[in-house]
This record gives structure tokens, sequence and C-alpha cells, in this order.
């Protein structure tokens, strides 16, 4: 279906000032959060998690990692699905990423650089593992509004400490003439939450759950921040994991990095989300069993892929 341009992504306000400012805050903040993963799967947030002078840099610095050659960038490698350097390939030739597994570990980032610049990248490693930091603080405060408006809050604490971040880094090249346009193809986040940062060149898409698509255009100091379908497996079904993709428009490249959290220990949704008119949907799983049964599958994208994985 078309682009249904005059609908946009709830623009949500996370400022420390509005979070901080009372309960009324925090409770307004909860419900418009819950309600918009409920309803769309995802919303752009803003924020003052880091400094925009952080993320100019770091798009700065990613496009020196690109540009690096192919043999160094092939070193990005990993046993994770989903994991390690990913290059053009037929159908989704436009684009490129490398990621960073355990990205909040230090130890993580500067393996990382030191694969790509032998001779060291100091300014890389601080300025990452910053950024990837705080925006696991953003992940953090986002699950706990909606566990705590769910009033599963208890369980808040044990789900923080099973979480896991990889961060990917992707470059989207502008398409030549007479080639598609397709940066990324319509598919859902295999995660629990997904924070996405842009440069200035747009081309994300959602997809609503009529159907239509909307383009996300991303405001100053703002990301968008997307349920995956580990999230809506959890939620039982309550919160919406969204298809979205990447058009390139010709405006110049796009560089984005996403963080993606996941779950180290079984993901069982609470018993408290379980009645007569939510029954139970799924049974508990592990979070990286799901990837290993979906690499089986070259597009990723099985029909139903979560309930043929663990329905009930």
């Amino acid at each position: 279906m078309e682009c249904a341009s005059n609908i946009r992504l709830p623009v949500i306000n996370l400022t420390e000032e509005i979070l901080r400012s009372g309960k009324d805050s925090w409770t307004e903040a909860r419900n418009i959060v819950t309600r918009a993963f409920e309803e769309y799967g995802c919303f752009i947030a803003v924020h003052d998690k880091y400094p925009s002078e952080v993320s100019d840099s770091l798009f700065s610095e990613l496009q020196d990692l690109f540009n690096l050659p192919l043999e160094i960038k092939v070193q990005n490698t990993s046993q994770t699905p989903l994991s390690g350097y990913a290059r053009p390939r037929p159908n989704v030739n436009l684009y490129e990423s490398m990621c960073i597994e355990d990205a909040t570990n230090l130890e993580a980032v500067e393996k990382f650089a030191n694969q790509m610049w032998p001779s060291k990248n100091n300014h890389f490693c601080e300025l990452f593992h910053c950024y990837a930091n705080q925006v696991a603080e953003l992940d953090k405060m986002v699950s706990k509004l909606v566990f705590e408006s769910y009033g599963v809050e208890k369980y808040h604490e044990s789900h923080v400490g099973s979480v896991t971040y990889n961060v990917r880094f992707i470059r989207y090249r502008v398409p030549e003439q007479n080639e598609m346009n397709v940066g990324v193809a319509p598919h859902t986040d295999k995660n629990f939450i997904t924070i996405l940062q842009q440069n200035e060149t747009d081309g994300l898409e959602v997809q609503l759950k009529n159907g239509s698509w909307i383009p996300i255009d991303f405001p100053p100091s703002s990301v968008v921040i997307m349920a995956g379908d580990v999230f809506s497996a959890w939620s039982n079904g309550r919160v919406h994991s969204p298809f979205h993709r990447v058009t390139m428009k010709g405006r110049g490249t796009r560089y984005s990095i996403a963080q993606f959290s996941y779950c180290k220990k079984l993901v069982k949704t609470p018993t408290e989300l379980v009645d007569d008119e939510h029954p139970l949907l799924y049974k508990p799983f592990d979070c990286f069993g799901y990837l290993r049964f979906l690499s089986t599958n070259e597009d990723w994208n099985i029909p139903n892929s979560l309930k043929v994985y663990c329905g009930v």
C-alpha cells in the first residue's frame, strides 16, 4: 500500500526535566508510551540522554569506518545470527552494516575498534562507549514505563539484569539511475526494544495496522524507539511489533545506528498479563534460539514466525 503522508508517529518528550518534574509527568509519560507501543509499535522520543555533538561526532566516525577496505570490514564476524558484517547483496544492494555485540561493555568496543583500526582509535572507543551506555539508560527507562503501566514492575529489575545490547552501524548508499531504491525490505525486529538514531537523511517508513505506510521524520535530538517481536510476545500480544523498511530517495547517503536489546534469560509472559480476554499466546522461549530458528530461512520473514516458533 502507498504511504499515508497525513499520519505521523507520536512524538514523546522523554527529557530528564519532564520525567523528574513530578509524579503526574511520569504517569503521563507511562500512559502515552504504552499506548504508542500498542497502537503503532513505535514512537519518536525527544530526549537529552547525550549531547547532539556526541552523535554528530559519531556519525563522522561512521563515514571513516565504512570507507575502510573490504578485507578489514569482513573481520567483523560472529556466531550469532544478525551479527557481524553484512555486505550489499541482491535485492538489498544499497545496504551495508557492521555490528558490536555486548556494546555497553568497553572491552567489546575496544575489540571491534582494534579489528578495524589496528593503529588504535581511542576517540571512537570513548565516544561510542559513552553513546551505547546512554542509549541503554533510555532503553531501561522506556521498559520501566511499560512494566509499570501493566502493573508488573516487580519483574523489571530481573528483566534489566537479563538484557544485553547489540549495536548495528548501517550505511545506505544513494541508488544509481535505474537502480531499485530499496534500502532494506519490510521486516519486524527480532529483539525486545530497538532504539534508532540517524543522520540528516530520512528513509525509514513504518507500516500501520491498516497496512498503509508512513514516512518517519526525525526532529532534532530525537530517536525512534521500536518494539520487536520479543517485546510483543512478552506482553502477550498487547505491544505491536511493526513492519518497517528503508526507501532511499536519492538525497544523500544515509547512516543509522540501531541499538537492539536482547534477553539472555528465557522470555516469559507475566501471569498478570494472562486472563480470559488475553489467553496465553506464547510459551517461554529463548531469544537467541528464536534468532537461530529464523536464520534457517533466507529472507528472515517466515509468516507468523513467533507463533510458529513458540506459539501455544
